[in-house]
């Protein structure tokens, strides 16, 4: 119920095309022009979710979007805009210390957008879907609801919108520590579909690496929802990462071929 399907976001098979963007917190009413945005992030998961279709699924999210409290809240999200001001990408950040309220929060809203009866069969679903995406520990920090405009993904405006969070999590980070003398050890992670190789692909250029799986997909899952959790380490660190591996499959080639 938190990361879903992460990324519609660049394309690394279109060449990217100049625009002028700036990042910035997203602001209530930001909530008509990213809810579409934050739904297509994972069109199959608020499918599964909902049980709605897409066009109440969005009007939800635009509900929920504006709300000061919980996942859907623009206080959690940072968006991409053009110079009108519009929003062409959106991420959200999960501070996994301060989710506590979250799931509470989100069967208030249900509750008052679709009634009693609605409500009970969602949070069944969502019960489900969250084996699958779990909530962030309070050691973690999730990015979720990636997704950037159809007409400008290839142009690297998540990317851009990605370096824009991170900045804004270290200010974050460097003020906490400066008010409690504390050091930050959050992890930052996310989840993606298994079948979007795309955004996976996306995800291990800006750092990530994949975490080994912690539970098999649960039997009440479509298939299609199996995710992977990934954790950044940065760019520097992934790639000593991959090469540790590759010099130990090499060792290990090497051995197998003596032995």
């Amino acid at each position: 119920m938190y990361a879903v399907d992460l990324a519609r976001a660049d394309s690394p098979d279109r060449e990217p095309e100049p625009v002028a963007l700036r990042c910035r917190a997203a602001r209530a009413d930001d909530a008509e022009a990213c809810a579409p945005l934050v739904f297509a992030s994972g069109v199959r998961e608020f499918g599964f979710f909902l049980g709605k279709p897409a066009d109440a699924c969005i009007e939800f999210l635009a509900f929920a979007f504006a709300s000061k409290l919980g996942r859907f809240s623009y206080r959690r999200h940072r968006v991409a805009v053009t110079e009108d001001d519009r929003p062409v990408a959106v991420l959200a950040l999960h501070d996994g210390r301060h989710t506590w309220f979250d799931d509470p929060h989100v069967a208030l809203m249900l509750l008052l957008f679709f009634g009693l009866r609605r409500t009970v069969r969602m949070l069944l679903r969502g019960l489900v879907l969250e084996s699958e995406l779990p909530a962030p520990k309070s050691s973690q920090r999730l990015i979720a609801h990636c997704a950037t405009h159809e007409r400008l993904r290839g142009a690297g405006v998540f990317s851009t919108l990605f370096a824009d969070a991170m900045r804004a999590r270290e200010l974050m980070n460097s003020q906490t520590r400066a008010a409690h003398g504390e050091h930050d050890p959050q992890q930052l992670v996310l989840d993606v579909l298994v079948s979007n190789r795309r955004a996976y692909a996306l995800y291990r250029r800006l750092g990530f690496v994949e975490l080994p799986r912690r539970a098999p997909l649960s039997a009440r899952l479509p298939r299609q929802l199996e995710s992977v959790r990934m954790q950044w380490l940065g760019r520097n660190e992934r790639r000593r990462s991959d090469g540790e591996k590759h010099t130990t499959h090499s060792t290990r080639q090497t051995r197998d071929a003596v032995d």
